[in-house]
């Protein structure tokens, strides 16, 4: 599928740069050079210092860095394609960001508590060091299999797109440019450019957002095209949020509540977000900068899914030649569906934008790019470095141990850049590939931290156990999704032909009933061992910080979220 795109995209015109759009693009590479620059100056003493900036950052470094690192290429190329092809349905995994609430309101105490540096360390403190172990390894295949594959594929096919550079020159280019300013500056690095990226990547996509809305006529205009075009044989339409459940791809109950798992998996114990917090000065900087981070986690849906619906609106708009030239590019069939839609962001950079703010926008596609390679370095290099290298050698001198993780980081990204072809045989669109295999791996994870810190009779042995469980669950799955085995049984069933959200939530459920077996019949850990780590287990003292550093302003803000969420269910139910 994305050989065929690549070639179709080098037929189609490039952008066509001004002067003006030139110098935006010199202009946001000086200021990224003058950051590293400024942090290359400091020294790094500690791998403290250099993977969690010594825990100084802000709450608006924090929150523009969860949302900079989560925002990559997989929305600017997979989100706007999952838009352009099935519409709100994959909605859900980005709306369900108000789970970053969970992770500042309940998660912050707990990991500022441990004093952990990843999530691993704070697994082996909770259960055991073989948890922490699993993690580690679990969490560096996550890497490769999702965030380092897709961002450098999505990568290489924007700029392929929009510049006509080739795809492996593209792809790799990006790879060792945001590799330079990561290495150099460590976390601190990546939490200051994310803060430049974050507004240009905002401007430039709003831009796009208006423009699209502009070219077509509307909202409405867009609402009433989408929602003409049916899904699937029960009705439902492109507009349509919560489909039927018995949809193949996206039945209400797996997306629902599939999203929710991913959600809470993700935002809540996964390393590349969680990170970001624990550099926080305290639990009052690493709330707020959770809130601030939900607050722009609103924004992907419009910015990124609705783009794409407008793309797909505007190819059955016959009298727009802009339309004509997208149906061309994103190959609308007879009957509605579009065969190219990962290629529908960069046309619309290609056909909407006028001489001047094509620059900005390609700014922000590259402040995407390069932000979320970045956070993958720093979290891979610290997961390495922390839980595996340091482990087996406790004595290593701190800076040996920045050079172990940037030699880590190195080798997770070739492993990464090599999956692709492995992903290009899956045949999915990006988005959906992404959250397919997030479904795999996220369940068991989010069924020991939850249960580790909601319920502290958990038994070191059943956090193991359910995530040995869980992974060799979850990688079966992976294996049947990519061989896709002939015959029609209940292993097929379950591991092949079921849908792969609806799989999460039962494979979720199964997690959490086997913690919960486990637990009853192995002993139960000590009062000792989960002070301070689960419910129940503070100390007054701790209590009183966590009191301390939260006011009236945090939960009106938060309810403020809250309620824009059931507000966009309710519009799109």
């Amino acid at each position: 599928m994305y050989k065929f795109l690549l070639l179709q995209a080098a037929d189609l015109n490039r952008i066509s740069l001004a002067s003006w759009d030139w110098i935006v693009i010199a202009v946001f590479f000086l200021a990224m050079v003058w950051i590293c620059w400024d942090v290359s100056r400091k020294k790094k003493e500690t791998s403290g210092d250099y993977f969690l900036s010594g825990r100084s950052a802000t709450w608006i470094a924090i929150g523009a860095s969860i949302f900079a690192s989560n925002i990559g290429s997989e929305h600017l190329i997979g989100l706007a394609g999952t838009g352009a092809s099935a519409g709100m349905a994959q909605a859900h995994w980005e709306i369900q960001g108000w789970m970053i609430l969970i992770l500042g309101w309940v998660f912050v105490p707990f990991y500022e508590r441990s004093m952990v540096y990843t999530m691993p360390e704070f697994l082996e403190k909770r259960y055991n060091k073989q948890s922490r172990g699993i993690l580690t390894w679990l969490s560096l295949a996550s890497y490769v299999l999702t965030k380092v594959s897709v961002t450098v594929l999505a990568g290489g096919l924007a700029l392929n797109t929009l510049l006509g550079i080739n795809f492996w020159v593209a792809a790799l280019a990006l790879v060792i440019i945001t590799a330079i300013y990561t290495v150099i500056g460590g976390m601190e690095s990546v939490l200051k450019t994310s803060v430049l990226q974050t507004p240009i990547l905002l401007i430039g996509s709003l831009v796009i957002l208006w423009l699209g809305l502009k070219e077509l006529g509307g909202w409405n205009a867009m609402m009433d095209i989408c929602g003409a075009q049916c899904v699937n044989e029960y009705g439902d339409s492109m507009t349509t949020l919560m489909r039927n459940g018995q949809d193949t791809e996206f039945p209400w109950y797996g997306a629902l509540f599939g999203s929710a798992i991913i959600g809470f998996w993700y935002w809540c114990t996964d390393q590349f977000i969680v990170q970001r917090v624990l550099s926080g000065k305290d639990q009052k900087e690493a709330r707020r900068g959770t809130i601030f981070g939900a607050y722009l986690k609103l924004l992907p849906v419009f910015l990124f899914l609705i783009p794409g619906m407008i793309a797909y609106a505007l190819t059955k708009t016959p009298d727009s030649a802009i339309g004509q030239q997208l149906g061309v590019a994103l190959g609308l069939q007879a009957d509605g569906t579009v065969s190219n839609p990962d290629i529908a962001f960069p046309m619309l950079v290609n056909t909407l934008l006028p001489v001047g703010l094509k620059g900005v926008v390609i700014c922000g596609i590259l402040a995407a790019l390069m932000s979320s390679l970045a956070s993958l370095y720093n979290s891979s290099a610290m997961l390495y470095t922390i839980d595996i290298y340091k482990r087996k050698h406790p004595g290593t001198d701190e800076k040996k141990l920045v050079t172990i993780g940037r030699i880590a980081t190195v080798v997770v990204v070739v492993l990464g850049v090599l999956w692709i072809f492995v992903i290009q045989r899956m045949g999915k669109s990006l988005y959906n590939y992404i959250q397919s295999v997030q479904s795999l791996l996220a369940p068991a994870i989010a069924a020991v931290f939850l249960l580790g810190v909601c319920w502290k009779k958990t038994s070191p042995k059943a956090g193991m156990w359910t995530l040995i469980v869980g992974l060799v669950l979850g990688f079966t799955r992976l294996i049947t999704m990519i061989v896709n085995p002939r015959g029609h049984n209940v292993f097929t069933f379950i591991f092949n032909e079921m849908n792969v959200y609806a799989f999460c939530v039962w494979m979720f459920l199964f997690c959490v009933a086997l913690a919960v077996v486990v637990t009853l019949l192995t002993p139960k850990p000590s009062e000792y061992q989960v002070q301070g780590l689960c419910f129940g287990t503070a100390t007054p003292e701790q209590k009183a910080v966590t009191r301390a550093s939260w006011g009236t302003w945090d939960i009106i803000h938060t309810v403020i979220i809250l309620a824009f969420t059931v507000a966009f269910y309710i519009y799109f139910w």
